[in-house]
């Protein structure tokens, strides 16, 4: 470790993408990364999808400047992809062992770091009847009220979305849910209850947006941001609980890949996996600290009840590389929303 940090220091910056600091604690999880490093982090693009992050490590091959990313936080399906593109280097953690088999790749190409399942934030100041469950977003009271947090042609939250939709629509047949995702959300736009922009804190406290399809780490950040103003609440559905892994991995081109490997030792530290809990991620390392007793019970009481995760399904990455597909290919023809940014 020193002479990866004495390394990293001589490097002197990483930077990353697609990371907003509301996004599971990110904000906090930098700052603490240059406080004990001191570490310049350039961060490129905070509102960036899965999609785009490998487009930018595609896009700067050759490029050693500000706009190539060191390293990528991606949705699981986009991990396998971009190794078999040649995009990601090799490297396993100080603590690699405590992460879960079916969550990293074997050669240390990506590695899961955090999941969360998709849930509703609904600003109840407009909403009177809260929806807890999917169907119920196709209520005569929910016009021009629903949005995803995302592009479901290119970013991992809103495909996971549609498929979680998906999931509910076909009982629990992960085969179908891409399609019948795509269906359900033909008929939400049909009905006019779709709102084709991409939802955040602001257009739910604006009213634009009453109620947004986000991870629950995601939509609980934003509750607490708006402090009541206006009041919301997050509700995890009935049916098509959809638990999505995302993935650290270090671009095969970063241009400071001992500040890489520092990171990557950080996120994977007790203090990063806590920093992530702390902004209501489920850190992958979550099941070794609890049976060490380092899980804060402060912590474990702001998360939602434990049994809303029961029923959560973990989709393989086979099975997401599949929904994907299906998602992010058809959504034009068979819901045919633009969603703007």
């Amino acid at each position: 470790m020193d002479e990866l940090i004495a390394a990293a220091k001589k490097e002197g910056q990483l930077t990353t993408i697609a990371l907003p600091h509301d996004w599971c604690g990110y904000g906090a999880v930098i700052e603490g990364f240059k406080a004990k490093y001191g570490i310049a982090v350039n961060e490129l693009n905070p509102d960036a999808g899965s999609g785009d992050e490998i487009e930018a490590i595609k896009a700067n091959k050759g490029n050693t400047g500000p706009q190539a990313p060191d390293v990528i936080d991606v949705g699981l399906s986009f991990g396998p992809s971009a190794k078999a593109e040649g995009l990601l280097q090799p490297y396993k953690v100080s603590t690699w062992d405590t992460i879960p088999d079916a969550a990293k790749d074997a050669e240390g190409y990506w590695y899961g770091d955090y999941y969360g399942v998709l849930s509703f934030l609904v600003n109840t100041d407009i909403v009177k009847t809260v929806p807890q469950d999917w169907p119920d977003l196709l209520a005569d009271d929910l016009a021009n009220s629903v949005a995803l947090a995302g592009d479901p042609r290119v970013a991992n939250q809103a495909i996971q979305g549609v498929f979680a939709a998906g999931l509910s629509g076909s009982k629990g047949d992960v085969a179908k849910a891409g399609e019948e995702g795509l269906k359900f959300f033909a008929e939400l736009n049909k009905k006019g209850n779709f709102v084709p922009v991409i939802g955040k804190s602001a257009s739910l406290a604006q009213g634009s947006t009453p109620v947004i399809i986000a991870w629950d780490y995601n939509a609980l950040s934003w509750r607490d941001i708006l402090k009541g103003n206006p009041a919301a609440e997050v509700v995890v559905p009935k049916t098509g609980v959809v638990a999505g892994v995302y993935v650290q991995a270090i671009s095969a081109y970063a241009p400071h890949p001992n500040a890489a490997k520092l990171w990557m030792e950080y996120l994977y530290s007790d203090e990063g996996q806590l920093g992530w809990l702390k902004g209501y991620c489920h850190p992958i390392r979550f099941d070794d600290l609890a049976k060490n007793g380092k899980i804060p019970a402060d912590l474990l009481a702001k998360l939602p009840p434990a049994d809303s995760y029961a029923k959560a399904v973990f989709p393989t990455v086979e099975q997401q590389n599949a929904s994907k597909e299906v998602i992010s290919k058809q959504w034009d023809s068979v819901v045919g929303a633009e969603v703007a940014k």
